[in-house]
């Protein structure tokens, strides 16, 4: 029954998210152009007049399509993503925070982290394709959603050799043949194309969730919190007369409009900071198909790269961006949430 009535209000939050993200489309694939490093567009880094020129460009290039390209991808993500971890919360945290005493922020940043983990688990590949689309910049490569696909698929890293430094003519017969066994093993090991490749940059994205999701539950229950203190409870929750009467009267005061999407405004703004730099390793891996030689580098590789080429500042690129889309999009979310619950009586 729990589930059945949850329902509704996961379906609400993911329309509410739908339409958040594609207010904020543009912006969207500007900052994944960016995130990524894409050659074309590098120059435009650090200002919003370089975000208004790249949007320039594109939308000479390929005109109003090419500046929602990826979204597809990015609606037919949304929904199952927003309903799995708004649900996946609810039950864990009666889990982990079974006892309304022992509710501490731990608990509750352990809650949203596991919530958000089991969400990406199930749409990751939509992310890896959506991330391709927006990506490719080509005026006259208009890849569609099958064909991204089958690029992904069937792209794999540069063939394993032996190291030319060894001539294997000038070593005995059974070494020679350990070098070459050794070699088809490590090749046969090593994926070579595939479904494996949906999930590249799926290990800083796991990292990434656990301070987005976590941090993200933690600072609207935390502010709500705040919200409902004694002292101006009479000005940001709801009086009596305005809520359900089959409300569950264990459940938090249910706020006023204005203070529930400033909580989660402010929820908004601590999960994209606190995730940020991993959100910017995740999209230079997302992409390593199609740039460089296809050689998959790993997580901390992918970091020294950045650090390197651009310092700390590398890992924040397009942040303002990213308040733009995430801050009134998690507002909205958790707005809905909320009011869903309330009218649920649940």
């Amino acid at each position: 029954m729990r589930g059945m009535l949850e329902s509704p209000r996961t379906e609400s939050g993911s329309l509410m998210q739908t339409q958040a993200k594609t207010a904020v489309g543009p912006l969207d694939r500007v900052k994944i152009l960016f995130q990524a490093s894409s050659p074309q567009f590098q120059k435009y880094t650090g200002s919003w007049f370089g975000v208004i020129k790249a949007m320039r460009d594109i939308w000479g290039a390929d005109g109003v399509r090419g500046l929602f390209r990826g979204h597809s991808a990015t609606l037919l993500r949304i929904f199952p993503y927003a309903g799995i971890k708004f649900l996946a919360y609810e039950q864990v945290r009666t889990i982990v925070i079974s006892d309304p005493s022992k509710e501490t922020p731990v608990r509750r940043f352990a809650s949203g982290s596991i919530a958000g983990l089991i969400s990406v688990f199930f749409t990751y590949p939509l992310e890896v394709i959506r991330v391709r689309m927006a990506f490719e910049t080509k005026a006259h490569a208009r890849s569609s959603f099958v064909d991204i696909c089958k690029q992904i698929y069937h792209e794999h890293p540069p063939t394993i050799r032996t190291p030319k430094s060894i001539d294997t003519s000038s070593l005995s017969s059974a070494a020679a043949t350990s070098i070459s066994a050794t070699s088809g093993a490590i090749s046969r090991a090593t994926p070579r194309s595939g479904l494996t490749n949906f999930f590249r940059g799926f290990t800083p994205t796991l990292w990434g969730m656990i301070p987005y999701a976590g941090g993200s539950f933690l600072a609207h229950d935390s502010a709500g919190d705040f919200m409902r203190h004694p002292r101006i409870a009479a000005y940001t929750t709801l009086p009596p007369s305005q809520q359900a009467a089959n409300r569950d009267p264990t459940k938090p005061v249910p706020l006023r409009y204005w203070a529930e999407l400033l909580t989660g405004g402010f929820a908004g703004f601590v999960s994209q900071t606190m995730s940020y730099p991993l959100e910017v390793v995740r999209r230079r891996m997302q992409v390593g198909g199609v740039v460089g030689d296809g050689h998959r580098l790993g997580m901390m590789e992918v970091a020294n790269n950045i650090y390197r080429q651009t310092g700390v500042r590398g890992f924040f690129v397009g942040l303002t961006i990213g308040y733009v889309k995430v801050i009134p999009m998690v507002a909205v979310s958790f707005y809905v949430y909320e009011r869903g619950k309330l009218a649920l009586g649940i």
